[in-house]
This record gives structure tokens, C-alpha cells and sequence, in this order.
């Protein structure tokens, strides 16, 4: 039975494994976890199918709750929130979708977090070119309606390559091409929560159609694909 709701028992559990955060006080209670992971998990399968009608999706992952503390300066062991992603499917369709449910920090987000060197060279190459057919998308009120601004680290001042005083040096600086969307606490436990969601992640779909494109093509518009 697909579960369409994240329940107010959930962020109460971790709202107090955010009090308790040490491996005493998790094991005594990993019975209560185990059961808030699996509804959680069916949440995401369920959000999966959703996005499956509109979009193709190779993969969802779900992280864990176990911190890597090996080079943080926070050493508590566990993470206070359940978080997943989706991987859009094979070379032709580009980009992720995430998600992450905390008590007081919940988000969605979409787009590029890690573009690899070529790819990151491809889209700022197309910035260099013309990045009228970007901005009109992205400007959309449709997206910015739900999405805002474009987010994502930048260089300083321009990369390897590319003039400083460029007309579109705003976009060629940036690292990261993301969009995030926040969730109140009264959002997310909402009956309505799962349709909100897939909403916003529909509503990306122009941005992730017209990246698509542009990485699965050359400057010229020839196809890069086999």
C-alpha cells in the first residue's frame, strides 16, 4: 500500500534524537526508528511513482541515517533528518531531484549540485554563446513562482578561459546550477505534502528540458549521443 503522508510521530522522534543524539539513547529506541524508516522509505517509493508519470527516473536513494564523522568537527553519530534523491535517467536526461525531511529545515531541491568538468565547461560555453533561451526559462514566473533564484556556489571573479567583463558572467561563475524550495513544518505533515511535491518537481521539468539539451549537445546543436 503506497504511503502518501509523513505523520507528526515521525519529526517527534527527530526532534528527540536531535536532543539525544548518541548511540545509547538510538539503540534503546531502534525499534522506533525501523519503523519511522520504513514508512519514510515507502513515502519516497510512492513520490518515485508520482515522478515516474512525467519524468524517467533511473534510481532513488536514501541516505542513511549514519554520519561519516571521520572528517567533520560535529561528532554525533547520527543524522536528525531522512533524506533521499532521484536520478534521472541515462545520458539523455540530465539533472537530480532531493529531498530532506527535518523538523524545522525541511527542503526540496532540484537541478546540477556536481556537474563534472566537461559538463561544467559544456553549460558555461552555452553562457558565453547566448544565455537568452536560460534566462527566459528560468525567469519564467511559472518556476519562480515555486523555485525563486537560481542557487549554487560560484568562482570569485571569472574561470580559466572566460572574460571577467563578459555580459553573462553572472552564469559563467557559477559552480552549481541549483534550485531550492523550503517546507514549513505544518507543510510537510500535510495531507496534501506528496502533491506539493511532485508538483514543484513538475514544474522544473522546462529547466531540466532545456540543460538536457544543451549537455547532449554541441555548440553547433549536433547530438553528442550515440
Amino acid at each position: 500500500m503506497e504511503n502518501t503522508t509523513i505523520t507528526k510521530e515521525c519529526f517527534d522522534f527527530l526532534k528527540e534524537l536531535a536532543k539525544n543524539n548518541n548511540r545509547e539513547w538510538f539503540v534503546g529506541h531502534k525499534s522506533t526508528f525501523k519503523k519511522h524508516e520504513k514508512a519514510v522509505k515507502e513515502f519516497y517509493q510512492t513520490l518515485m511513482e508520482r515522478l515516474n508519470q512525467h519524468d524517467d527516473i533511473e534510481k532513488l536513494k536514501m541516505f542513511r541515517i549514519y554520519r561519516d564523522v571521520r572528517f567533520s568537527a560535529d561528532k554525533t553519530p547520527y543524522k536528525a533528518h531522512f533524506a533521499g534523491s532521484f536520478s534521472r535517467l541515462g545520458a539523455h536526461l540530465r539533472g537530480g531531484y532531493y529531498l530532506r525531511l527535518k523538523p524545522g529545515e525541511s527542503f526540496a531541491a532540484v537541478g546540477f549540485w556536481q556537474p563534472n568538468k566537461e559538463d561544467l565547461f559544456r553549460i558555461r560555453k552555452e553562457f558565453e554563446t547566448d544565455a537568452e533561451p536560460f534566462r527566459q526559462v528560468i525567469n519564467a514566473d511559472s518556476l519562480k513562482r515555486i523555485w525563486g533564484n537560481l542557487e549554487g556556489d560560484e568562482v570569485k571573479t571569472a574561470p580559466k578561459g572566460f572574460d571577467k567583463e563578459h555580459q553573462n558572467i553572472d552564469l559563467i561563475r557559477k559552480k552549481q546550477f541549483i534550485f531550492v524550495r523550503n517546507f514549513t513544518d505544518s507543510e510537510v505533515l500535510s495531507l496534501t505534502f506528496l502533491d506539493e511535491v511532485d508538483a514543484s518537481y513538475r514544474a522544473i521539468r522546462p529547466y531540466f528540458d532545456l540543460m538536457s539539451d544543451i549537455l547532449t549537445t554541441n555548440l553547433n546543436g549536433e547530438s553528442l549521443l550515440n
